[in-house]
């Protein structure tokens, strides 16, 4: 300092000035504002200086918009927020819905029905229920009632062909119950409409033919037949037929274009023809 006082003195300034200069410099440094550790958060506080800055830009802002000129269809631009970060609320005013309530209304009509659904998918079986009480009993039914029919008779003497078809008659009666089998005729009459079996037994005359046919009315069902020889044998033939009310079962000899016989005596039953009901028609 000393030198500069000289330096300064050398050029004419005079001394007390140069003194006054360096205080104000030093005081100069020592007047700097005090600054806080957090700059930010001195942002966020109140200056009313602030305050009127802002005030002054909203003025003139509005200031301009009014003298502006503008379109009615032009977008309204809405101000800027400024001064806090907070949000900001709304006043939603609130009515009591039960107050201004009116009385019920009467019911309208029915509505059409919809459209039919997709049938869903069958669900799981449910759980067994609970076991229900025992029935009152029934009345009585009917009986069952039983079908029969049966016979069987045998000849005891031997027949020759002739010119004609002959029917086989029979002399012994076996069995005929209800009388089903006509002695006379020689033919079984059907009063009990279902399924039959029926068996014819001859036998047959030495050198001689044996030909036989088992009728059912007028129609030929089966034949029993067997070819001359020189000795006798026992033939016979059986079958099933289905037999409706009124039906009639007889044996037949054939007429003699050739000759036809059957052997019997008068002590012996060579010849017999039986019959009997398996199933009334009734029971299906």
């Amino acid at each position: 300092m000393f030198q500069m006082m000289q330096v300064s003195g050398g050029r004419g300034i005079p001394l007390p000035v140069v003194s006054v200069g360096l205080l104000l410099l030093v005081c100069a440094k020592w007047a700097e504002p005090y600054r806080t550790p957090h700059p930010e958060e001195d942002q966020d506080r109140y200056d009313p200086r602030d305050y009127h800055q802002e005030t002054d830009y909203h003025r003139d802002n509005s200031e301009r918009r009014r003298t502006e000129c503008r379109r009615c269809c032009d977008p309204v631009e809405e101000p800027l927020q400024y001064g806090s970060n907070y949000p900001q609320y709304q006043v939603v005013p609130q009515i009591n819905i039960t107050i201004l309530k009116g009385e019920k209304g009467e019911v309208g009509h029915r509505g059409s029905y919809g459209k039919t659904g997709k049938t869903g998918q069958m669900g799981p079986r449910g759980p067994h229920g609970l076991k229900g009480t025992k029935g009152s009993i029934g009345t009585p039914g009917e009986p069952c009632k039983s079908y029969y029919a049966a016979f069987s008779v045998g000849r005891k003497k031997a027949l020759h062909s002739n010119d004609y078809y002959q029917t086989l008659v029979f002399d012994t009666e076996l069995v005929n119950l209800y009388g089903h089998f006509n002695m006379f005729t020689g033919k079984f009459f059907c009063y009990v409409p279902g399924i039959y079996f029926f068996s014819l037994n001859v036998h047959t005359w030495n050198q001689k033919e044996t030909y036989l046919h088992v009728m059912k009315n007028e129609q030929e069902m089966a034949i029993l037949y067997a070819q001359p020889s020189d000795r006798s044998i026992m033939q016979s033939q059986s079958l099933m037929l289905e037999l409706e009310r009124d039906d009639e079962v007889w044996v037949r000899l054939f007429k003699g274009e050739r000759e036809n016989a059957v052997f019997s005596d008068d002590f012996d039953t060579y010849i017999t023809f039986s019959g009997h009901l398996i199933k009334h028609k009734s029971e299906g």
